[in-house]
């Protein structure tokens, strides 16, 4: 496997399950480490500051883009967003795999960063329009009108999809969560992402040759 973490990008339009994902991801593994966002909105009832988010004044947020601090960082339905550039590069170094809940946004500017290398991206879609809707309004977290506004720029959101390396329809939890996690299995056993075996493949080329003398 590789001993660099990875960073794993789900994107999707709200309510088509990639925050329950991600939970799932780094409930089941240790090695899994969730990316906690920094915003400026408020939190919602139950959310801690650093757990969920880094809830920051508008002054802080423009302040840490002024310093470079963020990897990426957006204008989501009105709030801030950005991911903390030093825990991105203490999980990779660490061999940690780093899973990013974020929009169509971030994620592009996570691919397009000098850590593309370590980027795994994957949308994920909703079965359908109407169970997009029916999971926004039975996660009773936002007004109407904010469903109705999430519900409205979620076509535009779905239109990203073919920027992402991997596409999964949403049919099943269950399902879904397997085929995440056998993508990042197999990407993490590329060629290319394990530095050490070369070097290994030089000592059982030096041991044949030992057999043979």
């Amino acid at each position: 496997m590789s001993e660099k973490g990875v960073l794993v990008i789900l994107s999707s339009p709200s309510g088509a399950g990639k925050t329950s994902i991600a939970r799932a991801l780094v409930e089941e593994n240790k090695n899994f480490l969730f990316s906690v966002s920094a915003t400026t909105r408020k939190s919602r009832p139950g959310e801690v500051n650093g757990r969920e988010y880094h809830f920051l004044t508008v002054d802080e947020f423009r302040d840490k883009i002024n310093d470079g601090q963020f990897l990426e960082h957006a204008k989501v339905f009105g709030n801030l967003y950005g991911t903390p550039l030093e825990p991105v590069m203490e999980s990779i170094n660490d061999g940690k795999d780093l899973i990013f809940d974020v929009d169509w946004q971030g994620g592009k500017q996570i691919r397009s960063s000098s850590l593309s290398k370590f980027v795994i991206s994957i949308f994920i879609l909703p079965p359908s329009i109407k169970a997009l809707k029916e999971r926004l309004m039975k996660r009773a977290q936002d007004s109407s009108e904010t469903v109705k506004d999430r519900m409205t720029k979620s076509i535009g959101e779905i239109m990203h999809w073919k920027e992402y390396d991997y596409v999964i329809i949403n049919n099943n939890f269950e399902q879904t969560l397997h085929e995440v996690k056998s993508i990042i299995t197999s990407e993490k056993l590329r060629r290319v992402r394990n530095s050490k075996l070369e070097d290994f493949v030089e000592t059982l080329t030096y041991e044949f040759k030992e057999l043979k003398s």
